[in-house]
């Protein structure tokens, strides 16, 4: 199975609210999921929404093509990076909750990222900011009990 999916994460402040926006696309299904957070950061909802559409795909084994602007999870999986922040324990990096969770849904598909520029007027990209943006203005938005774990 081929599948196509753009994510977006965004963060009002930085940390402060924010969301992620993911457009899942296979053949004809089209699937659009986002959610919300209290107080969280940029890099999170990014690698979030990586996370989070992976794990809503059904199949394993799939082939997988994600476009995303964040060049954070983008270099840190195609230039090699996690796999040394693993054998250091992602000592001094941050998001190590988040990057064990992406290891784990990562190794059950075939996935190939691909960076796009973010606001380049590329449709689902956009969509996804679209998404990403409204989850975190939502009137109730959850807590990110990772990143406030990492607060101390």
């Amino acid at each position: 199975m081929n599948i196509t999916i753009y994510t977006d994460g965004a963060a009002r402040g930085n940390p402060g609210p924010g969301g992620y926006g993911v457009v899942l696309l296979a053949g004809q299904l089209r699937k659009e999921l986002s959610e919300g957070f209290e107080l969280t950061t940029n890099n999170r909802m990014e690698l979030l929404a990586v996370i989070v559409a992976l794990e809503a795909l059904k199949i394993e084994n799939s082939q997988v093509t994600i476009y995303t602007d964040s060049k954070y999870v983008v270099d840190a999986v195609e230039k090699g990076w996690i796999w040394n922040w693993v054998k250091t324990r992602f000592k001094g990096k941050k998001n190590e909750d988040l990057w064990l969770r992406f290891l784990k849904i990562y190794p059950k598909h075939q996935v190939k990222f691909i960076w796009v520029k973010g606001h380049a007027n590329i449709p689902e990209n956009e969509r996804c900011d679209q998404l990403a943006v409204a989850a975190s203005m939502q009137p109730v938005l959850k807590k990110d009990n990772g990143y406030l774990a990492s607060l101390g």
